[in-house]
């Protein structure tokens, strides 16, 4: 990405808030006929610039190290949502890439459709964040919330400071997402492998290198 995100802070109002999906709903409205796909996280909405071509570049050839490993269900561009107890939203993301536990039930169908297109975040067995511009993001706010919300692996190229990262064993708490956090990390510069915890696959970073 070529820019910094568009963030905006969600109020607690008096009256019954916002989902925020409807909220990220009209940021992408007024974004038209640009099109946008907005993150919701910690209170407040993203709206992130459209991906420039080195950072296409990096999530494409992770997605093709991931699939050509021998997981069918990795992929790109699929939102996942969090939720309180409750039930209320708690955070919407769009990873750079990922892999599921699963296909798509019936189940998961019905669930995106209730809540307009967004998947339940426990589809996920690894996600992955390449960072632009807005490195605090993928560092603090996303790891936090991947980590409170049961997300075993967290892969992290961070292009700014040439290195990759890997978080596993996430803890959880509740619904204080701030206070998410992996118990294990694994850090590489940047043309080094990445090794991954099983069942998945040491990941190549010597073709960031240049990126």
């Amino acid at each position: 990405m070529s820019a910094e995100p568009i963030m905006e802070t969600v109020m607690k109002p008096v009256v019954p808030q916002v989902d925020p999906i409807d909220l990220l709903i009209s940021f992408e409205k007024a974004a038209a006929p640009m099109p946008i796909r907005a993150e919701y996280l910690e209170e407040t909405g993203i709206v992130p610039p459209q991906p420039d071509a080195e950072h296409s570049d990096v999530v494409a050839q992770l997605f093709l190290q991931l699939n050509s490993a021998g997981f069918p269900l990795a992929g790109f561009g699929m939102g996942f949502r969090a939720a309180h107890k409750d039930g209320r939203t708690q955070a919407l993301l769009v990873p750079d890439f990922y892999v599921r536990h699963r296909k798509a039930t019936d189940l998961d169908e019905s669930y995106a459709k209730t809540h307009k297109g967004w998947y339940p975040i426990d589809m996920l067995g690894l996600v992955g964040e390449v960072t632009s511009t807005n490195h605090e993001t993928n560092i603090g706010p996303k790891l936090r919330i991947y980590a409170n919300s049961g997300v075993p692996v967290y892969v992290l190229i961070h292009r700014k400071k040439q290195e990759a990262y890997c978080f596993y064993n996430p803890e959880s708490t509740g619904d204080d997402l701030t206070a998410g956090r992996y118990r294990g990390q694994v850090t590489v510069v940047l043309g080094s492998p990445l090794r991954l915890p099983a069942p998945y696959p040491t990941l190549d970073t010597a073709p960031f290198l240049d990126e």
